[in-house]
């Protein structure tokens, strides 16, 4: 039986760990037919990135701090060394300091809101420029966003504000790469357990929260983003572009 991303390569950045939303977009990639390439940023991040990869058949693990242009201009020549071009792109990476995401939002430093912009938008401007020569036409970008990007979440702070730069970034992408039959989306996806997210203080009571109201009374299982990404990458959504794709068991259509 054929997987709906057969004969695709697709570059996925932002792997930390097991637990991260980007391993189970991979995961759900290689199981629908496509060779994965992945990067890391720094020897520790290496070893996880490795072993983890190792899993997948013919995966490709390269390095690229995304705020370096030079190595993003680098990680795009060493796709073409490897002799691929991507079919799907998967932004997975964001980053705020740790003060950053708790206390009042007016308390943050103009150093800490560069930071949290730099690393958690202009990274998928940045690597969708850089990368172009190697994106196939028909190519599908994702990139994860959250609720908070558009309502107050607690100590999310800054990096809502960073959300809401990468949504409004997804749009103008979309309609620069569209041309070039470049389709750009964005999945927003409930609280889900990461590293990264148990560094928002009282994280467990947004859990709490979701499971409460959200309209299916459940939290959101990463198994269901994978799958929304690979639908976003298939030719089963090759009309749908400039899109914020909700994945967080109907949780954003609530009210009081």
């Amino acid at each position: 039986m054929s997987g709906l991303l057969d004969g695709k390569t697709a570059l996925v950045m932002g792997v930390a760990n097991r637990w991260s939303i980007a391993w189970a977009i991979a995961r759900a990639f290689s199981r629908e037919g496509a060779r994965l390439v992945f990067t890391f940023q720094g020897e520790r991040q290496e070893k996880d990135v490795r072993e983890l990869a190792g899993t997948l058949p013919d995966s490709v693990i390269l390095p690229c701090d995304v705020t370096r242009d030079e190595e993003l201009a680098e990680l795009a020549k060493s796709i073409q060394t490897q002799g691929l071009a991507l079919d799907a792109l998967v932004h997975s990476i964001a980053f705020a300091n740790r003060d950053d995401l708790g206390g009042a939002y007016v308390e943050t430093s103009r150093a800490g809101f560069a930071l949290a912009l730099d690393v958690s938008a202009f990274s998928l401007v940045a690597a969708a420029r850089h990368l172009l020569p190697v994106l196939k036409p028909g190519a599908a970008v994702v990139t994860l966003t959250y609720i908070g990007s558009s309502r107050v979440m607690p100590n999310y702070n800054v990096m809502g504000i960073a959300k809401a730069a990468l949504e409004s970034s997804v749009r103008y992408l979309a309609s620069d790469l569209g041309p070039r039959g470049i389709r750009v989306n964005a999945i927003s996806a409930g609280p889900i357990k990461t590293a990264s997210a148990r560094a928002i203080q009282g994280f467990s009571r947004i859990l709490d929260v979701m499971e409460e109201r959200a309209p299916l009374r459940r939290n959101t299982d990463p198994a269901e983003v994978a799958d929304a990404a690979v639908f976003l990458c298939s030719p089963l959504s090759r009309g749908v572009t400039g899109e914020v794709l909700f994945v967080d068991n109907g949780f954003h259509a609530m009210g009081l």
